[in-house]
C-alpha cells in the first residue's frame, strides 16, 4: 500500500517556502484578524466542566444553540459531570434538544462523565493535568470524542497548546492559497503546530479569530470578501476581483 504524501494537500503558498516565511505570514494573518475583531474572549464558559460539555454539544451546530442548551442544563442542575453521571439519558435529552442530534449527544455527555468518574474518581482536573499527548490519546478513546472536540478540550479546558481545526480553518486557508479543502485534520493541525509557537493564548485566539472570519465573512456560498480583514492576501478574493478589474479596463 503506497505511503500518503502529505505535501499533496498543500498549495503554492505552503510549498517550497522557507519555514520562517510561512511562520511570518501566519502571524500576519493573526494580526490582521485580531486588529479587526479584537480579543474574542473564547471559550465562553465558567468552568472546565462547562467547556467540556459545550465542546460536545457544539458538534455540528452553531454556538447560539449550545448557549440555550447550556442554560437549560444549568437551570435544571445538570451542568456538571457529576450530575450527568447520575442522570438517566431521558432526563438529559429534553434539555439539549436545541443542539440537534440530542439523543446521541446525551450519550456522549454521559460517556464522558462516566469515564471521568471511573478513571479519575470524578476529578476532571486530574485528567486534564496529564501531558498533552497522553491526554489527547485518552480523550480520543472516549465515545463521541473526535479530534476537533479533543483539541477543544485540551486547549480551552486543560489550557494546553493543541491547535484546533474546524471547517472554517480549512475553508479560509484553502481560499488564502495554502491547502486543499480535503486536507486531513491531523495533517493540517501538525502544519499549524510546526509553524506557530506552542502558546496556549495564541492558539486560543487564533482559532477564535478564524471562526469569526468564517462566520462573518468567509461563508461557503456568499462570502463577503470586500469586508474581510484577509482580503488583500487572499487568492479567492483576488480571483473574484479579477473579472471586475478586467471589465473596468476594457469599459
Amino acid at each position: 500500500m503506497p505511503v500518503d504524501n502529505p505535501n499533496r494537500w498543500f498549495r503554492h503558498k505552503a510549498q517550497g517556502r522557507m519555514k520562517q516565511d510561512v511562520m511570518d505570514e501566519l502571524l500576519d494573518i493573526y494580526q490582521r484578524m485580531e486588529c479587526h475583531f479584537g480579543d474574542r474572549g473564547w471559550w465562553p464558559a465558567e468552568s472546565a466542566e462547562e467547556v467540556v460539555i459545550g465542546s460536545i454539544l457544539v458538534q455540528s451546530v452553531s454556538w447560539k444553540n449550545v448557549e440555550r442548551a447550556i442554560e437549560n442544563l444549568r437551570r435544571h442542575g445538570l451542568l456538571s459531570l457529576a450530575s450527568l453521571h447520575k442522570a438517566p439519558l431521558e432526563v438529559i435529552e429534553p434539555h439539549i434538544k436545541p443542539t440537534l442530534y440530542f439523543r446521541v449527544k446525551a450519550r456522549k455527555l454521559v460517556a464522558f462523565a462516566n469515564h471521568v468518574h471511573e478513571h479519575h474518581r470524578g476529578d476532571l482536573a486530574h485528567m486534564l493535568h496529564a501531558p498533552l499527548a497522553q491526554l489527547r490519546a485518552e480523550l480520543l478513546g472516549i465515545y463521541g470524542i473526535g479530534e476537533e472536540t479533543a483539541d477543544d478540550i485540551i486547549l480551552y479546558a486543560a489550557l494546553q497548546p493543541s491547535f484546533v481545526i474546524d471547517a472554517y480553518t480549512k475553508r479560509i486557508f484553502h481560499r488564502l492559497g495554502y491547502v486543499d479543502t480535503e486536507i486531513p485534520y491531523r495533517t493540517l493541525r501538525d502544519w499549524f503546530m510546526e509553524h506557530l509557537t506552542p502558546d496556549t493564548r495564541l492558539y486560543n485566539q487564533y482559532h477564535a479569530l478564524l471562526d469569526a472570519v468564517g462566520s462573518h465573512y468567509c461563508s461557503a456560498k456568499s462570502p463577503q470578501c470586500s469586508s474581510c480583514p484577509l482580503q488583500k492576501m487572499c487568492d479567492f478574493a483576488e480571483q473574484l476581483q479579477a473579472p471586475h478589474s478586467m471589465s473596468e479596463a476594457t469599459g
